[in-house]
């Protein structure tokens, strides 16, 4: 998994991450070493918005056909770079399923759309004043966003204590690292990986690594 992505740009964070976890996870550690340097950026300037409703687009669809169908409605707004919610509102369904969004994808942006002029969706002005939990309780409250969703969006923010139980490629990272025969419950890799706390997103990155050696 590849984030093109300021919060971890901070050398003193990495380190402080990196330390801690290669400290009180011996077995991680080595692992750690074998994969190399932490080099994930980050970013806080990120459009919610803008971001929530391309992660709509992009579910259950290859790379290449989800930017397809994500070229296709930002071109029926030819004179923006990206639709802002009430451009989405006032868009037909027909018009966006023309585009190439399913009927439910279209439910979705529109309910992203009425949510964030609603003041749910928080700009990222404010969503830097909420912590992980007050953003994800916000969210999935969004037809289409589940908590994996959001959790990757707070990993693109910067957040560094992240650990999304549910992804595949970590608890496929999880299995090969310690050397399980099965892969782990979300719950038991949430136990697991309390002693990472606070920098649970530098873990989860390593594990994701772990799969390409």
């Amino acid at each position: 998994m590849q984030f093109s992505l300021g919060l971890y740009t901070k050398l003193d964070m990495k380190k402080a991450g990196v330390k801690h976890i290669s400290k009180c996870d011996k077995i991680l550690a080595r692992h750690m070493k074998r994969v190399g340097a932490f080099k994930l950026s980050s970013t806080s300037k990120i459009d919610p918005f803008e971001a929530l409703m391309s992660s709509i687009v992009y579910q259950q669809l290859n790379g290449r056909a989800a930017s397809t169908i994500l070229g296709r409605v930002i071109a029926l707004y030819p004179k923006k770079k990206f639709p802002e919610p009430k451009d989405i509102l006032k868009t037909s369904n027909e018009a966006l399923r023309s585009a190439g969004l399913s009927r439910n994808k279209t439910l979705a942006v529109k309910d992203l759309a009425q949510k964030t002029l609603d003041g749910v969706v928080p700009t990222s002005k404010v969503m830097a004043k909420l912590n992980d939990e007050e953003i994800i309780e916000r969210l999935i409250t969004i037809r289409g966003i589940g908590r994996w969703t959001v959790e990757m969006l707070l990993i693109k923010m910067g957040r560094h204590d992240v650990l999304p139980a549910t992804d595949y490629g970590i608890r496929q990272g999880f299995k090969l690292v310690y050397k399980k025969r099965n892969l782990p419950t979300p719950k038991a890799l949430i136990l697991y990986g309390e002693r990472w706390r606070p920098y649970r997103t530098i873990a989860s990155w390593y594990l994701w690594r772990v799969l390409d050696l």
